[in-house]
C-alpha cells in the first residue's frame, strides 16, 4: 500500500486569512508596570527577536480604577502617578534598544486597558498579543484583561505568569 501525502488546504478559512508568513510579524505586548507585565514584555521581546517581528509595547492609562469608584484612595488615579508609571514604562522600553535584532514601537492610550489593547492589536494588525497574568484578586470575579482578550478570540494570546 502506498502512503499518500495530503497537502494542507485552506478549506473553510475566511478569504485573506493567510498573510503569507510563517510566524507573527507584529506582536503586541501590554504593559502596566506590574511584575507580570514586565515578564510578558521580556517574553514578547524574545519572541519578536526570534521571529524577526515588530514588537509593539502598549500602555493603556486607565481613566478611573474600580477601587476609586468604590471610595478607595483616589491618589492612585492622579495624573502624577500615571505620569510616573508612564515614564517608568518608557525607560524600560528604551532599554529594548540595546537588544540586538528587536524592532519595537511604544504606544500609549487612555481608557479601558482591554479596549486599548484591542484597538492597538487591530490598528497594528497584530498576529499575537502577550500580556501578564493579573495580580489582582478582584479579577477572579470580574475577569482580567488577559481572560477578556482570550475570550475575544481574535488573536493568539499568551498570558505570562
Amino acid at each position: 500500500m502506498k502512503d499518500e501525502v495530503n497537502e494542507p488546504q485552506n478549506q473553510g478559512l475566511p478569504a485573506g486569512f493567510e498573510r503569507g508568513t510563517d510566524g507573527p510579524k507584529v506582536i503586541v505586548a501590554g504593559v502596566d508596570g506590574s511584575d507580570t507585565s514586565w515578564r510578558a514584555a521580556a517574553y514578547a521581546a524574545g519572541l519578536a527577536r526570534r521571529q524577526r517581528a515588530l514588537l509593539a509595547v502598549v500602555y493603556v492609562q486607565p481613566l478611573l480604577t474600580g477601587g476609586a469608584a468604590l471610595g478607595a484612595p483616589v491618589a492612585e488615579t492622579t495624573e502624577e502617578v500615571a505620569e510616573e508609571l508612564l515614564a517608568e514604562i518608557r525607560d524600560a522600553a528604551e532599554r529594548l534598544r540595546g537588544e540586538p535584532g528587536v524592532r519595537w514601537e511604544f504606544h500609549t492610550f487612555r481608557g479601558d486597558p482591554y479596549q486599548g489593547l484591542v484597538q492597538a492589536a487591530d490598528d497594528l494588525k497584530a498576529d499575537a498579543v502577550v500580556v501578564g497574568a493579573s495580580e489582582r484578586a478582584g479579577h477572579r470575579i470580574v475577569g482580567s484583561v488577559a481572560v477578556r482578550l482570550v475570550k475575544a478570540g481574535r488573536w493568539p494570546v499568551t498570558v505570562v505568569p
